[in-house]
């Protein structure tokens, strides 16, 4: 189960890639999710711009901790 901790830690790692790109450890799991939300957001079968964000942290989440973040 996703706790508020994983939460806030995950957020930290994400706002740390967001300010030292070049420095984070967490620049490949961005970049991973980033591309994949890209593609889903290009592809026209969202249909709220909050589900294109909250899917973006989800893979960020999912590449950072190796968790499948639907498991909650």
């Amino acid at each position: 189960m996703k706790t508020e901790k994983t939460t806030i830690v995950v957020g930290a790692r994400l706002v740390d890639a967001v300010k030292n790109p070049l420095e984070s450890a967490s620049q490949e799991s961005f970049a991973k999710a980033l591309e994949i939300t890209k593609a889903y957001a290009s592809s026209g079968a969202s249909t709220h711009y909050s589900a294109v964000t909250r899917l973006f942290f989800d893979l960020f989440e999912m590449f950072e901790t190796g968790k499948d973040p639907r498991e909650k």
